[in-house]
């Protein structure tokens, strides 16, 4: 499994990282920051692995590998799971992938049977962000043993924080 880097894709996942080194790890709970900076949307994820594959190791057997390459793929591109609103004009400029746990980017290591997470940034730029109105999350869809999203947005004018929970998919876009 690779990670995918671009010149900014570092500060999404140290960013990421940053966000979520206080809240306690659980499972079944997605933690989200959203920042809209000028027309530049970052989202960035983090996500126990024992949601998405029913074990917070890394992989041993060759099924549990495939797997976690799956997960990571799906992450990588399916539009789907981060999709801002469309009023907005937002196109997805990069993701970025970390795990210390499947063995990628820098995420911060642990030992090897510890509580493991997934953390993904996504960039978008917006052609209008002003019209942003709303993130569209598919992450509970994909994943069903996603039963939260915890969200923190922050604008140039105003920040929210929001919870999901079965069957809302969608974080207002604070004003």
């Amino acid at each position: 499994m690779a990670v995918e880097r671009s010149g900014a894709g570092a500060a999404l996942l140290l960013a990421a990282a940053l966000a979520h080194a206080a809240p306690a790890h659980q499972h079944g709970v997605a933690q989200v920051d959203a920042v809209l900076d000028g027309a530049v949307l970052t989202v960035s994820l983090s996500l126990p692995l024992d949601s998405l594959l029913g074990f917070e190791r890394a992989p041993r057997s060759a099924a549990e590998k495939q797997a976690a390459a799956a997960v990571v793929e799906r992450l990588r591109t399916e539009a789907l799971l981060v999709q801002p609103d469309p009023a907005a004009g937002c196109v997805r400029e990069a993701v970025e992938i970390a795990s210390s746990a499947l063995g990628l980017g820098s995420a911060p290591g642990g030992a090897a049977d510890e509580h493991a997470d997934i953390d993904a940034g996504f960039r978008f730029r917006c052609a209008d962000p002003a019209r942003l109105g709303h993130v569209e999350l598919g992450l509970m869809k994909a994943w069903p043993r996603l039963s939260r999203i915890e969200a923190q947005l922050a604008g140039a004018r105003s920040q929210a924080r929001q919870v999901l929970r079965r069957p809302a998919t969608r974080l207002a876009w604070p004003r």
